[in-house]
């Protein structure tokens, strides 16, 4: 099915093409897939690369990341409650955005849920809720696995790799040059760390209470970085509130500056910024709650202003954004014309076209949703450097 649906978008969506300026690989939990997507200039519609989908290299694939140059992917496979355990995956990327599976690789700590490489490729994080000390009982801390990345084929050094723990149940870490900021769900904290900048390595920072009741994401973003907090477990509109960044990666709350998700919006999980001759953007991903239809899945925006605060986009009547029932992760093309979300119970993918003037999104100019592999998870989009 997955074959056909990749086909009918190879015939349907290159009349009016005005070239790829990225690819979007999109994981898929339901078969264990990696769905591949060319993205084109002028519309921003989406059209199935030859050969998509592919095995993810493990079972139960929740996130992803892609080496800076483009040349590797990395798919992190959870694992699930029948004795599959968690690792991840290499893949090396072809000129057409085509994946070739290298190997794959044990986490070392258990319950991994989230992936991402330092700013220069060196090196690759993994988080994982439980750190490799856990012994079933006690220490439920998690952790960070740290592994040097061979700069020729991009695969990891597992005999070099070192582990630094976090808080509690982690689910989430952000990363810039210098600084790597993990939130843990277990004690609402960011636990954040200095990067060494000759070997990668992790040199720990005091812990940041929260203050919040249901924190489901950190971000960077430019000069700040963004928590969402979702409030009630039940759902609700939720808050964002956005930090300063100061030395030793420490963070300081906005003076003012935790803002309320638009009324209509429900269940923040995740942000991201974009930034043009106008002015920065923040778009917030609304899951919805728990225990209903997800009827009001959207993406709500925000203008950042020189000071870290947020105001709603008031020219817009349509803020917040609708997209595809249940969302759990969005991104940004790399020349900043679309946004993306992908939608968990809808399989599929959600594109928006940015206005360049004023931060709002509207339908792309042929076809805004795209089917992909089944229950997707996140999703993740690189640059085209032949275009």
């Amino acid at each position: 099915m997955a074959l056909l649906v990749s086909v009918a978008m190879g015939l349907g969506m290159t009349s009016c093409g005005g070239g790829t300026i990225g690819f979007m690989w999109v994981l898929g939990r339901q078969y264990s897939q990696i769905g591949g997507f060319k993205i084109d200039d002028r519309s921003g519609n989406l059209t199935g690369i030859i050969g998509s989908p592919v095995p993810s290299g493990g079972t139960n694939p929740v996130m992803l990341t892609i080496k800076s140059g483009g040349r590797y992917l990395y798919v992190l496979n959870a694992g699930d409650s029948t004795g599959a355990t968690g690792n991840f995956s290499l893949f090396s990327v072809g000129s057409s955005g085509n994946l070739s599976y290298q190997q794959s690789y044990p986490t070392q700590g258990t319950f991994p849920v989230w992936i991402t490489t330092d700013s220069t490729g060196s090196y690759l994080y993994v988080l994982s809720q439980r750190s490799p000390s856990y012994d079933g009982v006690t220490d439920l801390n998690g952790s960070i696995t740290v592994f040097p990345l061979d700069p020729n084929t991009g695969r990891p050094n597992v005999t070099q790799a070192a582990s630094f723990e976090v808080g509690q149940s982690p689910i989430q870490m952000s990363a810039t040059a210098s600084c790597i900021y993990t939130l843990d769900s277990g004690d609402q904290t960011i636990f954040p760390y200095s990067i060494g900048s000759a070997n990668g390595q992790l040199t720990s920072n005091p812990t940041i209470a929260l203050n919040t009741a249901n924190a489901t994401s950190v971000n960077i973003g430019g000069s700040y970085v963004y928590v969402t907090d979702a409030g009630s477990t039940s759902g609700g509109p939720g808050t964002i509130i956005p930090f300063s960044q100061g030395s030793s990666c420490a963070l300081s709350p906005v003076t003012g500056g935790t803002t309320p998700n638009l009324p209509t919006a429900s269940y923040p999980i995740q942000t991201v910024t974009s930034t043009n001759s106008a002015g920065t953007y923040l778009y917030v991903l609304n899951h919805s709650t728990v225990n209903t239809n997800y009827a009001n899945s959207s993406v709500s925006a925000f203008l950042v202003g020189s000071d870290g605060k947020l105001t709603a986009l008031a020219a817009d009547t349509q803020n917040p954004y609708g997209v595809g029932s249940g969302p759990v992760c969005l991104a940004i093309d790399p020349t900043n014309q679309y946004l993306y979300t992908s939608d968990q119970f809808a399989s599929t993918v959600t594109g928006k076209r940015i206005n360049n003037q004023y931060g709002s999104l509207s339908n792309l100019s042929h076809a805004s949703t795209f089917a992909t592999v089944g229950t997707p998870s996140c999703l993740v989009i690189s640059a085209n450097t032949a275009y």
